[in-house]
């Protein structure tokens, strides 16, 4: 059996593993190949009923029950199964989902740090004590909501599984988790780590499927109290749709385009692999990704035959060989990239470099990197998310027309400013929209510890670091009348 293979049993309710009560099931496809290397079950409205009403009765039973310092024991034995299984994690990922093994290395890495910050951050969700009239005390207390509904997506599916599922556990949430049909064999063997860690039956329910049957239907459900979606913006809308029907809050990661905007002054050196890492990482096939490169035109004759040297050098091939990038995840994202790069052709967009090819398998899904520059500020390339490694070059005259472009998109998750003058970086950072800034970097790893989310059409709600717990909970005011 292969590392990624899964099997039709991968529903997890209340402690059980389970097929689909029709029977029916959904192929998995290895990105490398395009090979069918399992199936998992298509689970639907039943499965996702039964879903919530086991997380319903462990929250109301022995998880809700439980300490918090006790739910912190159990994460934190996670974290070290994790660790102890990460060989066999690191080939699931790598596999089900064409990674470079390097990305999934540090990927299984991320996800068992989720689950070792959150675990020791179960026992530190304080309330707090408002000064009121004499006579009276009035706390304010975090609870959990409930029952948490999470979908998440195929490029990370590791990650994903610790980002969303570790800071509602540890604030006494029981979930119920809609994995991508596209990536799901990590998440499965994640989930079987949790119960192995002690997790009570109910705390965590897994039910696979497609995102129009089983996803809707979580998004949907009126047993669910709050929703942690991460996916396309249209996808999205969708979902807060389905929240807004039963008034219930929700976060939403809805990707974005985000640019590294680099200043004359900047250090080259220093930044050229960061710029190139922000792009091919994971294919391209990333949501923070630094799809666009904003660069100052006096500066363009110094920085593209550099940059075009290094993006020439990149490669692309199977996971096995640990190239820069690997493939995409399916048939459909490669015919969805290929549609960018074809627009991109027949407008003809100056392309200035793409990456070279290694022992490439037949039936992958297979794109070389691309730099193209210069990219009207308008044109799709600049404008719209592609999830895939290619880079739109656009100049800029000076720090007015920097900011105007890089808030010309109706995204705001990330940006990168490249600059030695420390009176620029504040400007420019105090300026740009969105959600994480950063200055002569780009990313920081999984930042487990940074708030992480968008502004605009990147959605809502923060996730990582102390601020998810915060999502995770709702305010709870008690107001005590002793006279």
């Amino acid at each position: 059996m292969r590392h990624g293979a899964v099997s039709p049993e991968s529903i997890l309710i209340a402690g059980a593993w389970r097929g689909a009560a029709s029977g029916e099931s959904l192929p998995v496809h290895a990105p490398d190949t395009g090979e069918v290397i399992g199936a998992i079950a298509r689970g639907g409205a039943a499965e996702i009923d039964a879903a919530v009403n086991a997380a319903r009765t462990a929250f109301e039973g022995p998880w809700g029950r439980t300490a918090p310092a006790d739910r912190g024991r159990i994460l934190a034995r996670l974290a070290a199964l994790i660790a102890a299984n990460a060989d066999d994690l690191v080939a699931s990922e790598a596999e089900d989902c064409g990674k470079p093994l390097k990305q999934a290395r540090a990927d299984i890495a991320a996800v068992a740090r989720y689950f070792e910050f959150y675990a020791g951050a179960a026992d530190k969700v304080h309330g707090e004590t408002i000064p009121y009239q004499p006579g009276f005390t009035v706390m304010v207390q975090r609870v959990p909501h409930g029952v948490t509904g999470h979908i998440i997506p195929w490029n990370y599916p590791a990650q994903m599984f610790g980002r969303t599922l570790a800071p509602a556990l540890a604030t006494g949430n029981a979930c119920v988790l809609k994995p991508a049909e596209a990536a799901c064999a990590t998440v499965l063997r994640l989930a079987a780590l949790a119960m192995e860690a002690g997790l009570p039956a109910g705390a965590l329910n897994v039910v696979t499927g497609l995102g129009s049957e089983a996803g809707a239907a979580l998004a949907a459900h009126p047993g669910i109290d709050f929703l942690s979606f991460t996916g396309s913006p249209d996808t999205g809308t969708a979902v807060q749709k389905a929240c807004a029907e039963h008034h219930r809050a929700c976060t939403l990661e809805l990707g974005g385009k985000s640019p590294q905007i680099v200043f004359a002054d900047a250090d080259l050196d220093r930044a050229l692999p960061v710029i190139l890492n922000a792009i091919v990482q994971n294919a391209g096939q990333t949501c923070s990704a630094g799809s666009r490169l904003l660069v100052e035109r006096r500066l363009l004759d110094t920085l593209v035959p550099r940059l075009a040297e290094r993006f020439a050098g990149l490669r692309v091939g199977p996971s096995h060989l640990d190239a820069d990038c690997g493939p995409l995840i399916s048939e459909t994202q490669l015919t969805r990239v290929r549609s960018f790069l074809d627009r991109a052709d027949a407008d003809g967009l100056p392309l200035l470099a793409e990456g070279g090819a290694d022992a490439l398998t037949a039936g992958g899904y297979y794109v070389a990197p691309r730099l193209y520059g210069p990219v009207p500020e308008d044109h799709p390339l600049a404008q719209q998310e592609v999830f895939g490694p290619v880079l739109a070059l656009v100049p800029f005259e000076d720090e007015a027309d920097a900011i105007r472009i890089a808030n010309g998109t109706a995204f705001g998750l990330v940006a990168g400013i490249w600059t030695e003058n420390g009176g620029r970086q504040m400007r420019m950072a105090t300026a740009l929209r969105a959600g994480q800034v950063f200055v002569n970097g780009y990313g920081a790893g999984s930042g487990i510890e940074l708030p992480f989310g968008g502004m605009g059409r990147s959605g809502h709600g923060r996730e990582k670091g102390m601020e998810a717990l915060r999502e995770f909970t709702v305010a709870k005011t008690v107001v005590l009348n002793h006279g």
